[in-house]
């Protein structure tokens, strides 16, 4: 399969600087330095949406850090992911391939550390790398000069982390930290005289949503628009009919929206993790900041005696301002990043990539969390600014599975055969480039929590086709121009059977070409 290498392309902007002759007195001239390979940077939160971005929405917040890393670069329109959860998420981005193949399929497996990954070909030709942050893979990181890593889904609060094998807890908040160590490796560990490839993984915004207590009081006045599909009722779509991701039901007062009350008369899923992390787990610096904030608005929320649809609203707007507390400080940290890159010299030098491990449900059908092939959660952002190429929107469908390859074809690593995604680099670089027309998914978490259907599926720049398999055994297909909501199942509707064949061929040619067993063996 053609990887769409570019090692033959020149490195560009100011790296081309360093090739250039310097007389040194009389017709003497000194030797062209060597081309010293661009740093990488790859910057990743876990379920932050591309609806509160505001380089792609401007309905819900400004993010002008991020947005910092479009305007100077590109925006990718099309990015996708290939298992909508976190650590087979982060699996396929280290590996390049679909998780049948890399071993990880869902978040209560082990990720094989041994395997052929992009940092250990970046540290074969010389480049220092480095992983900071959430890590979510349960193995010990392989591939890496330095680690220091959240243990687990990691602690908003006072988290701890493991460096290079030693456990230690930071005080502070999450975020933050996070930021302060990347830049201590930049900064103070790291060679100089190598170029650098730092995974910088937020653990923000996962769930539960716990501000940083300086951004407590961002939003409270706000209300946001409910989506136009936060009521729907599934109709024609099965598995949607049978997860439990949803905000009126499945939401925890307690837990999920912070209504930790002292008198403890308010109950609901979670409660007693809820309690502990709200009552028991703060420095009281941190608790007293917590209820002068929320302690009116149990007291409030306690009042209304709230049910039904006014309920569910009011979960919304809770969920949401929670939710862009969080991002603000991530967007406040990645401008942080993005000062000390420049303040150093370094922001000439580094392809900058921002993403998410997977998209996120803001109320769309009613929901919150993952995992569904449906847009939301299957569609990521992608912001990309390498010195030197192209500045817009790129508008080919590109995957998570493509990060690596693109990172190897950036150092002139020849991307290995057993790698599923291609280089995204030409799409950097020049207008116009054969390309990919569709992409296959695959979700394996069933039975688990939220309930949602094992299923896999194919997208295409117009539709998409999903089958929902194991316990179920239900087929989905949608136009996604007429239809961009995916309400209307058109799977079996008279009129469609053309569309329908020309889709399963597709799956099956993708399935084939990745080797994935479910072909045999549903």
């Amino acid at each position: 399969m053609n990887k769409n290498t570019n090692k033959n392309l020149p490195i560009l902007g100011t790296l081309a600087l360093a090739g250039l002759t310097a007389c040194t007195g009389g017709d003497k001239k000194q030797e062209a330095a060597p081309e010293k390979p661009m740093n990488i940077l790859f910057i990743m939160c876990d379920d932050h949406s591309y609806q509160t971005i505001s380089a792609y929405d401007q309905r819900y917040i400004e993010t002008p850090n991020i947005d910092r890393i479009a305007n100077e670069g590109v925006r990718f329109t099309n990015s996708f992911v290939a298992n909508s959860i976190s650590g087979p998420s982060r699996a396929c981005m280290l590996t390049g391939k679909h998780s049948h193949a890399n071993g990880f399929t869902n978040n209560s497996t082990w990720f094989d550390g041994s395997q052929l990954t992009f940092p250990k070909l970046l540290q074969e030709v010389g480049y220092e790398t480095a992983v900071v942050g959430k890590w979510h893979l349960a193995s010990t990181p392989t591939g890496f000069n330095y680690w220091d890593i959240l243990i687990g889904q990691g602690e908003y609060y006072d988290p701890y982390f493991i460096r290079n094998g030693e456990r230690i807890q930071r005080e502070g908040y999450a975020t933050n930290i996070t930021t302060d160590v990347a830049i201590n490796w930049l900064d103070s560990l790291r060679n100089p005289e190598k170029p650098f490839c730092l995974l910088l993984h937020h653990k923000a915004p996962h769930r539960t949503w716990m501000p940083d207590t300086c951004d407590l009081e961002l939003f409270s006045d706000s209300n946001f628009p409910v989506p136009e599909t936060f009521y729907d009722n599934y109709e024609g779509r099965l598995a949607a009919q049978q997860q439990g991701m949803s905000i009126a039901k499945d939401m925890s007062i307690v837990y999920d929206l912070k209504m930790a009350d002292r008198e403890n008369e308010l109950h609901s899923p979670y409660e007693g993790w809820g309690r502990e992390m709200y009552r028991q787990r703060m420095r009281p610096d941190v608790q007293a900041a917590w209820d002068r904030h929320y302690d009116p608005v149990i007291a409030d929320f306690k009042a209304r005696n709230l049910s039904g649809n006014e309920l569910a609203e009011w979960k919304f707007q809770q969920y949401m301002r929670d939710y862009l507390r969080v991002i603000t400080s991530v967007d406040r940290n990645i401008g942080i990043v993005l000062d000390y890159l420049e303040e150093e010299g370094l922001l000439d030098n580094t392809m900058i990539v921002y993403t998410s491990d997977q998209g996120f449900y803001m109320g769309e059908h009613g929901w919150f969390d993952k995992r569904f092939m449906y847009e939301e959660s299957f569609r990521t952002p992608l912001l990309v600014r390498l010195p030197g190429g192209k500045k817009g929107d790129v508008t080919q469908l590109v995957q998570n599975i493509d990060y690596g390859p693109t990172f190897l074809d950036l150092a002139g690593v020849e991307v290995p055969e057993e790698m599923h995604g291609e280089s995204f680099l030409p799409l950097l670089q020049v207008k116009k480039t054969k390309w990919r027309d569709a992409l296959y998914y695959h979700f394996y978490e069933y039975p688990a929590e939220h309930s949602v259907k094992r299923h896999y599926g194919v997208r295409d720049d117009r539709y998409k086709l999903i089958h929902f398999y194991d316990d179920i055994d239900a087929w989905e297909l949608y136009d996604l121009k007429s239809d961009p909501n995916e309400l209307n199942n058109l799977y079996g509707q008279p009129g469609t059977e053309r569309i329908t064949k020309r889709m399963m061929k597709k799956l099956a040619a993708l399935q084939e070409q990745y080797d994935d067993p479910i072909r045999n063996n549903e």
